[in-house]
């Protein structure tokens, strides 16, 4: 198991990946820590849980044949800037998908604001995705993923990530926390249980140590030294 020291307000942190099965829906992601990362965890621990396995288990990860872009996600998806961490809504499908999750009105208003904020030199901001909401930001266009069958879907963001984390906690008796991160220094903590400190979590795994291709290492182990 590989591993790494994060530094956060002058304490050291241990990071260390751990390696699962591919997850598929249904599965309960408390049961996965435990049979994975069980024989690993110490009181005082939290486990990262990276969002789009999490909502693979909750049946969040659309097949592109199950998926049939309406006229506006055929129109919108052209306003979506380009990133270079992937494709984001910047495809029909994908862009179906938001508007599936935030309604076609947020998202309309939502390109509205990002072109007006591109057109006074507010290009790369993230307007956009801050009017379309959290669900929106958090989709994952098809061939996101590496791992068979999620490279032909459109991951959406988990239902209810704080609830999860707390459920999650409840169940493994560690503190849980469910990042959504990238491997240009993007990183978020998109729900927590109780008594976690998100800033230190964004800071110490902001080097992404779970990877971003075929790793296998949805879950990652905190622990202050």
């Amino acid at each position: 198991m590989s591993q790494n020291i994060r530094n956060y307000n002058g304490k050291q942190y241990l990071l260390k990946p751990v390696k699962t099965r591919i997850i598929k829906v249904g599965d309960d992601m408390a049961e996965i820590i435990k049979e994975y990362a069980g024989t690993e965890l110490q009181a005082g621990d939290i486990v990262s849980i990276s969002e789009s396995p999490l909502a693979i288990t909750q049946g969040r990860a659309k097949p592109l044949s199950e998926i049939h872009p309406g006229f506006w996600a055929r129109l919108l998806w052209r306003f979506v800037s380009k990133v270079p961490y992937g494709i984001g809504l910047r495809a029909p499908s994908s862009m179906q998908c938001a508007i599936e999750e935030a309604g076609v009105f947020r998202i309309v208003l939502a390109a509205v604001i990002g072109g007006l904020a591109r057109m006074v030199g507010r290009r790369g901001k993230g307007d956009f995705y801050r009017v379309a909401g959290m669900q929106a930001a958090l989709i994952d266009a098809a061939e996101t993923s590496p791992i068979p069958p999620y490279e032909s879907c459109v991951i959406k963001g988990p239902k209810n990530p704080e609830g999860e984390s707390q459920r999650i906690a409840d169940a493994t008796g560690v503190g849980i926390a469910v990042m959504d991160i990238n491997d240009i220094g993007g990183c978020w903590a998109i729900g927590s249980s109780k008594g976690i400190d998100k800033k230190m979590l964004e800071s110490v795994m902001i080097t992404n140590p779970q990877g971003q291709g075929a790793e296998l290492t949805p879950l990652c182990i905190i622990r202050k030294q």
